[in-house]
């Protein structure tokens, strides 16, 4: 991934020195679980040097000629291990070591991962909360519905990202398995017991049943869980940007003092961490598409999957870190207007008042179909000539015939949209502080 999208504790977890580190730590702790077992001498193995590396450039400069990535890893380690060196990689395949690695690593991504969630969520719980009773006006099709608040949006957001936190947290349980279980997995050279004593010292579970590869629909479980933080972040960085449009404009990302929006136009404030957003989230959407493409493998392994697990995985863990990060940045400092989202109101003329009063005729006595209709012509007249809702109410004989000027005024009030919102954040776990609505007056 290109720096511009990456930060420093994820690609600390894909780095090439981190592979490696992870492979000499494998191979050691299955030297000393052969020991442990009786497979090799263990004075041999307690000859292990305390510190053993291997250079990056070392292994490539063998792999040029061996065409082996193992291999070339393997033939300096062996020589650094002394008579211990015969006994390395006893039993095992390359894939023993590798698919074990790539475990720990997606471990480690998903833990800075749910760690970004997790901040993502405090913050977006703390606007809820202080936007809990800031009323705006709730759109379905772009079109002007009936009033909601900026904090139960924002809780809805909250929400749903909690549901990204335990959907990710089932993906790193699904990932987290190693295994230590020769060329086919059938222990054919090893005692199964290396395995576990390996693996508990990891902290990982082994593959219930391996071939030479730990089966590949966990890591597109895996991948696709990402994409799908990806998609609501996408949703939420969505919504951020038709708030923002001009003439809506209740909702701004944060603009630094000394930006630019715009190499010809001076004025322009544009959503560009938002847009920034949504085009990351495709590529997610096209890693979790190849993982997928992983899954069938020839018999029990080929190697088609690996090429496109050095992409794809380490890129889309550092693009996901860097959007929840990003992402974060908007909700704590975006700027909110709850004056524009009281003028939006306005400009409904009170048609958000339609269900109320259609229901109200019908408590009344009046017919579904006919109450319908009734408060559809009234509304109508409200779209073309431009008066309140109210108004054209009031003059219609079906409607004014049930319902009183008072009945229908108390109809267009903001209470009787707005007056469980506690009762939702509660529904969540959140206790609000009361607080009066604002008038429409």
């Amino acid at each position: 991934m290109i720096d511009r999208y990456s930060r420093e504790a994820m690609l600390q977890v894909w780095s090439e020195e981190k592979r490696i580190e992870h492979w000499i730590k494998i191979e050691r702790l299955v030297l000393e679980a052969l020991a442990s077992c009786g497979v090799v001498p263990k004075e041999e193995i307690q000859g292990i040097p305390e510190t053993v590396s291997v250079s990056i450039e070392e292994i490539k400069k063998r792999e040029e000629n061996l065409q082996h990535e193992i291999l070339a890893f393997l033939e300096p380690l062996a020589d650094r291990l002394g008579a211990a060196g015969r006994y390395l990689h006893f039993g095992l395949t390359s894939s023993d070591i590798l698919d074990t690695t790539f475990a720990l690593q997606l471990k480690e991504a998903s833990e800075l991962l749910l760690a970004d969630i997790e901040k993502l969520i405090q913050r977006v719980e703390q606007k809820a909360v202080q936007y809990a009773f800031c009323p705006m006006m709730g759109r379905t099709h772009g079109v002007f519905a009936e009033p909601t608040t900026y904090g139960l949006k924002l809780l809805q957001m909250r929400e749903e990202f909690k549901r990204a936190y335990g959907r990710l947290l089932a993906a790193q349980e699904e990932i987290i398995h190693g295994m230590i279980s020769g060329a086919v997995g059938t222990y054919a050279h090893l005692d199964p017991r290396v395995e576990k004593i390996v693996l508990d010292k990891l902290g990982l579970k082994a593959e219930a049943v391996s071939s030479q590869v730990i089966p590949r629909d966990r890591h597109a479980f895996f991948l696709n869980c990402i994409a799908l933080v990806g998609c609501s972040i996408e949703r939420w960085a969505t919504e951020f940007r038709h708030l923002q449009r001009s003439e809506v404009l209740e909702v701004e990302e944060p603009f630094k003092a000394g930006q630019k929006g715009s190499s010809a136009m001076p004025h322009k404030k544009n959503p560009i961490l938002c847009e920034r957003l949504c085009g990351l989230a495709r590529l997610l959407r096209g890693y979790a598409l190849s993982a997928m493409e992983n899954v069938a493998l020839w018999h029990e392994r080929d190697i088609s999957h690996s090429s496109v697990e050095r992409v794809a995985f380490p890129d889309a863990t550092l693009l996901l870190d860097y959007m929840l990060f990003l992402l974060t940045g908007i909700v704590e400092n975006q700027k909110v207007y709850p004056n524009r989202m009281m003028d939006n109101i306005l400009a409904s003329r009170q048609l958000y008042a339609s269900e109320g009063i259609m229901l109200a005729l019908v408590k009344k006595g009046m017919s579904r179909k006919e109450a319908y209709e009734a408060v559809q012509q009234a509304a109508m007249n409200c779209w073309e000539k431009g008066k309140p809702l109210s108004v054209y109410a009031q003059s219609h004989p079906l409607i004014s015939r049930l319902l009183s000027p008072k009945e229908i005024e108390a109809l267009c009030s903001l209470e009787s949209y707005l007056s469980n919102v506690a009762f939702i954040f509660e529904r969540c776990g959140l206790k609000l502080p009361s607080s009066p609505l604002p008038s429409l007056a």
